[in-house]
């Protein structure tokens, strides 16, 4: 496919995700286009293929003045959100109306919704994402060094593809929870 001279200048003759400057190609998004990588298009369109790590870059290009790489920076990030990097990196990303049009109009890297169960506090209280708890119990959180004291409250919990647990901050990290040692804040 041959790439626009107007596309190559404004990427810089460089994948607008990976800055990779062999075997680019344009990606259509919307009625606009990005300048990829073949590593990063056969990725984004096989994504049972796809390695998180190659898509570390994203930390820089998110940040990209341009739309439709804001729009698909989004759309890996968010089929990446069980990697804690790339939910982190997502949470930081702000899509003006434009750019979230975009994303709602791309079909790649679509994250089905899975029939798996819901994830229920130690009261049988649904949780939901973005939800808050408080901890029943105190905690020995492993690897990090101290113990998370029952009562701590953890606001805007993550779901994960395990209904047994979330994830969410205690004392500034990152942590997984046991949802049995939760309750719901209402």
């Amino acid at each position: 496919m041959d790439i626009s001279p107007k596309l190559a200048q404004r990427a810089n003759n460089q994948c607008e995700l990976c800055a990779q400057t062999e075997s680019l190609s344009e990606f259509s998004i919307s009625d606009q286009a990005v300048l990829l990588c073949e590593i990063c298009c056969n990725q984004i369109n096989t994504p049972e293929s796809l390695e998180p790590n190659h898509f570390r870059c994203l930390s820089n290009s998110m940040w990209s003045e341009f739309p439709e790489v804001q729009a698909l920076s989004w759309k890996i990030l968010n089929f990446l959100k069980e990697q804690s990097w790339a939910s982190s990196l997502k949470e930081q990303l702000y899509l003006d109306d434009l750019a979230q049009s975009m994303v709602d109009e791309l079909s790649v890297l679509e994250v089905e919704e899975t029939n798996q169960s819901t994830t229920k506090d130690s009261n049988g209280a649904t949780l939901n994402e973005g939800d808050s708890v408080t901890l029943i119990k105190d905690l020995v959180v492993k690897g990090a060094g101290f113990t998370a004291k029952r009562g701590t409250l953890v606001k805007n919990i993550r779901l994960t593809n395990n209904p047994l647990h979330i994830e969410g901050k205690v004392n500034g990290s990152q942590i997984v929870l046991v949802s049995n040692f939760l309750k719901k804040v209402t």
